[in-house]
């Protein structure tokens, strides 16, 4: 059975983030491949589009730009708060200002939103809302596991 809209795929990859070298970002576990129903918009489109008419079995290399991907990094998504923001119980919680640590907020409209701290300062941290991977440009190796 070939790859085609409406289809359960099950892939196993190793995705790289590609400059000068290349950056093993992740892969699948050999026990547990991603799972998805082909042409629902789960996926990045240059990905599903490689992967049309592809069998069990079938391998694939696919390299995907940044601005196929999830585009360039936006300044405006760095976004720096007062640490006094961060005040729960009348305590600041320290640990959370550090950077990389990863912090969820409410946006206006009640959705959870996740920014990284990338600069701690005196009084405030910088937190970067831009999705991890904006910037690279990307590499997927995989094989089909599985089409229904």
């Amino acid at each position: 059975m070939k790859i085609a809209p409406g289809k359960e795929v099950a892939v196993h990859y190793t995705l790289f983030a590609v400059d000068d070298e290349k950056e093993l970002i992740e892969e699948t576990r050999h026990d547990d491949p991603m799972r998805f129903i082909y042409g629902q918009d789960s996926m990045l489109p240059k990905f599903e589009q490689a992967l049309l008419g592809l069998s069990a079995g079938d391998t694939f290399t696919i390299s995907i730009s940044c601005d196929e991907a999830y585009g360039p990094e936006q300044e405006n998504l760095f976004i720096e708060y007062p640490k006094s923001m961060f005040i729960e119980d009348g305590e600041l919680d320290e640990e959370i200002f550090q950077e990389g640590e990863i912090i969820p907020l409410e946006s206006p409209e009640g959705d959870i939103i996740e920014g990284v701290v990338c600069e701690v300062k005196l009084n405030s941290i910088v937190l970067d809302f831009n999705h991890p991977l904006a910037g690279e440009d990307l590499l997927f190796e995989g094989t089909v596991v599985s089409v229904a």
